[in-house]
């Protein structure tokens, strides 16, 4: 490693990966000298980010193995669905301290939700037994496109009133009027990012970390793809990977589409879709986790329509298979089940060569409802403890500032 590679930030995402977790290893690793490496661990000691893995020894000094202090910090995340969200806060480990579901309409707008979600977070915090200073960073899921760097959602199809607003500022604004002021330096950082994206990111990390491409496929309200190559969430250039859920269908330009187009994949095999055909059947249904519901309890209808939902969005994962080839397709969202699971294997293996599905396996979300939680909190913890990241915040608190 290069000298410009052996930062106090390299130094600890090589204790973090496991590579190198005593003074020697990390020597070896970086080529640095002994005291050079006791100097960049000082850092690192005195920002609270390490710890001893097994105690301190005799003389107040850390013991040989080093080891990330996952509870330094915690991060709050929250995943919005079209009718309800989820929030919670996290160790730096990813455990989650404390958790809250409830009713949060994505069409009130993004004022009003962001508002009500902030107010979620003082009461979670107080659960948690943390006080917002410990605060290192928010993430946030939707079910929209995601401008990753600037936070802002774009053309979203069933977010009105979203598209390019400043989550962002808004979520610092809500923050500070309803949780508090935060005596650290900086602004707090928030990140936004789709929900397939995260998803994919959550189950990736928890469950599949050695699978070099992962695909997770969203089937809810909507349909999204999230796809994780080389250990990175892939977004495209301007965050518009994985919507697959408006790739057209030849055989169905009747559909009429929320996105305004006709034919598309959501309009006709989304828990949306299958909604307003169970209506029309005579069981009455509003949204996806209505399906989800009638799933539960075995609906014949909604069972079959599941099927089939899974057979139609089967016939467009065998191009994005064919594509990517994955080592795992995994299945979340409210239609994630047995009859969906069924239709996608039967269309998928029937048609994608033999090739392409020899080694892969196509499963359910193992995280289901938390999976998106997850993954938002690997983003915030992974993107602030980058190395470059990371060096940075040591800067701001060699100049006396305040940083988690």
């Amino acid at each position: 490693m290069a000298g410009n590679q052996a930062s106090a930030g390299h130094l600890l995402q090589l204790i973090r990966s496991g590579e190198a977790t005593t003074r020697g290893e990390l020597q070896q690793a970086t080529g640095l000298s002994r005291s050079t490496v006791g100097h960049r661990l000082d850092q690192l000691f005195g920002a609270g980010w390490l710890r001893g893995a097994a105690g301190a020894s005799t003389g107040g000094r850390p013991s040989a193995r080093l080891e990330f202090d996952p509870t330094h910090a915690v991060v709050l995340v929250a995943d919005l669905e079209t009718r309800h969200g989820r929030a919670a806060v996290l160790d730096l480990a990813g455990t989650i301290l404390a958790e809250r579901t409830g009713d949060l309409v994505i069409e009130d707008g993004p004022d009003a939700v962001l508002d009500r979600l902030a107010r979620w977070f003082g009461p979670l915090l107080d659960e948690a037994g943390v006080a917002p200073d410990r605060v290192c960073g928010v993430g946030l899921s939707v079910p929209g496109p995601v401008d990753w760097e600037s936070a802002q959602i774009v053309q979203p199809p069933i977010m009105p009133g979203w598209d390019r607003f400043p989550v962002r500022e808004r979520v610092r604004d809500a923050f500070a009027e309803h949780v508090g002021p935060r005596s650290t330096a900086g602004p707090l950082p928030v990140f936004v990012d789709n929900d397939a994206n995260l998803m994919a990111l959550g189950e990736q990390r928890e469950n599949h970390p050695d699978c070099g491409a992962f695909v997770l496929v969203k089937a809810s309200t909507g349909i999204g793809a999230g796809v994780v190559v080389g250990g990175e969430v892939y977004r495209g250039i301007d965050g518009g990977a994985g919507d697959i859920g408006h790739i057209r269908l030849h055989d169905r330009l009747d559909a009429l589409c929320m996105c305004g187009s006709y034919g598309c994949l959501a309009a006709v095999a989304s828990g949306r879709s299958i909604a307003g055909q169970l209506t029309a059947a005579g069981v009455p249904t509003t949204s996806g986790s209505d399906v989800r519901d009638h799933l539960a309890a075995g609906q014949p209808d909604a069972v079959r329509l599941a099927r089939e939902a899974g057979q139609r969005i089967g016939e467009v994962l065998v191009t994005v298979v064919t594509l990517l080839n994955p080592g795992v397709l995994m299945l979340g969202g409210d239609l994630a089940g047995t009859p969906f699971l069924t239709g996608v294997r039967e269309l998928l293996y029937q048609r994608a060569l033999p090739r392409t599905t020899a080694h892969l396996s196509v499963t359910i979300s193992t995280l289901g409802d938390r999976a998106a939680l997850v993954g938002a909190a690997a983003m915030v913890i992974e993107h602030l403890y980058a190395p470059d990241r990371a060096d940075a915040r040591l800067a701001a608190l060699a100049r006396g500032d305040s940083v988690r």
